[in-house]
């Protein structure tokens, strides 16, 4: 179960649970790039930066979506729908 989201880590942001803990990520589109900044429970920034996705399946930012684990401040895994969209942190 997520823990309070404090205002400021953004609303839209999705709770990961992981053992002993989790983390709020959060994901936003910048011009063409996919920002993705990783919030500890009490709001501090633990990681961020800019990923590509690697999929044949077009994400849609706009559709409703869930972090995966192994997520993480290298590559993250997004589910949506019945795809798994898998991000790679930009060099």
């Amino acid at each position: 179960m997520a823990p309070k989201r404090l205002s400021i880590i953004p609303e839209n942001s999705h709770w990961l649970a992981g053992e002993g803990a989790g983390s709020w990520f959060h994901l936003e589109l910048v011009g063409k790039d996919y920002r993705i900044v990783r919030y500890s429970p009490e709001g501090r920034v633990e990681c961020t930066g800019y990923f590509n996705y690697i999929s044949k399946v077009m994400f849609n930012i706009y559709e409703p979506f869930e972090f995966l684990h192994l997520s993480h401040c290298q590559s993250v895994i997004i589910g949506q729908s019945e795809n798994m969209f898998f991000f790679e942190r930009k060099s």
